[in-house]
Order: structure tokens, then sequence, then C-alpha cells
């Protein structure tokens, strides 16, 4: 990853730390010492560790709606829209899987108004999702099963994707997006 910024590299360096360690448990000391400078040169560049957490999850759940957004206005089947929401789900696991684990595991730190922005965000793609979902059932593109099963079924597996990828020495990615689209829409049958 280039970074561009100190602030930047603040906030790359303590999304290793929270991914490793939990939000909860690191601190600015702990950061400042990965990144060899005291504690207090920090706040020159930053406010707190609150405002890492939510730089970090608010920009990725910006990265995801905006995402969905794209695929939404693509003139393709519901099930091709599918197939591009595991495509993006995998890429951004690929290239932001330090932000992913903030966003899977210390989102609940969020304060007030950044913890309601990224329900909000949450809700409205998952929704937006049973809604591509549910039209490609009402065409008959997918099978008749329960919408909410089949959005658990896919969300689940790539919200986890990020422990999984790393532990497996990194797939070459256009083998995992063609294998998790193949076994996720069309089962291993």
């Amino acid at each position: 990853m280039k970074i561009y910024s100190r602030k930047a590299e603040i906030i790359f360096q303590a999304s290793q730390l929270f991914k490793e360690k939990g939000y909860s448990a690191v601190t600015m000391r702990d950061i400042a010492q990965e990144m060899g400078i005291k504690a207090a040169s920090l706040y020159n560049h930053i406010k707190s560790k609150q405002e890492i957490l939510s730089v970090l999850i608010l920009d990725l759940a910006k990265d995801f709606t905006s995402g969905m957004k794209n695929i939404e206005g693509m003139k393709i089947s519901p099930l091709q829209k599918i197939e591009k929401l595991i495509e993006l789900h995998i890429d951004i696991t690929v290239n932001q899987s330090e932000a992913l684990a903030a966003l899977n595991n210390d989102w609940m730190h969020l304060e007030e108004e950044d913890l309601a922005s990224f329900i909000k965000m949450r809700e409205n793609y998952e929704e937006h999702f049973r809604n591509i979902i549910k039209e490609g059932i009402s065409i008959g593109q997918i099978q008749p099963r329960h919408p909410e099963v089949i959005l658990f079924s896919i969300l689940s597996t790539l919200r986890t994707l990020y422990l999984w990828y790393q532990k497996r020495g990194k797939l070459d990615v256009n083998l995992l997006k063609r294998d998790m689209v193949a076994v996720l829409l069309r089962g291993i049958v």
C-alpha cells in the first residue's frame, strides 16, 4: 500500500494493529510505538483512536455503497449483478483486509453519529442486495428459496473471507472470483 500522508500512514498502521489485537486492546501509544514516534506526535495528525476507526469503517462502507450503486445501474441480469457483488467483496477483501477486519469486528465501537451512519449504510446495502435476489427469483433466474437465507449464505461467507484468504496463502484473485461465484451461486452439486 502506498502511503500519501502522515495521517494515512497512521490509519494504515492502526488498522493493522486493530486487525491483530482488536480495537479495544490497541492504544494510541501502541500505534505510536509501531510507527516509532511519540504518542503526542500522533495528535498532530489525528484527533483520536475513534477518528481512526471511523475513517476505516465509514470509508469502507462508502466503497460498498458506491459499488452497489454502480452494479445496480448496470444493464445486466439480477444473477450477473450478484456475481458482480461477489467480485466487489473479493476485491475489497484483497485490497483492504485490515479495514474489513475493523468493519466486521469493531463497528460497534463507533460513536453515536458514525454508528448510526454505518448501520444505515449496512441496512441499505443489504436491502438492495435482497431486492436483487428477489428480482432474480421473480424472473426464474434464481431458485425459489427464501431471500433471507440466500442473502445470509452469501454475505456470511463474504464477510469472513478476509480471515480465510489470509490463511490460504493468498490465492490468485481471478481464480478466487471464478470459484467463489460458482460455489455461491451454483452450489457444489
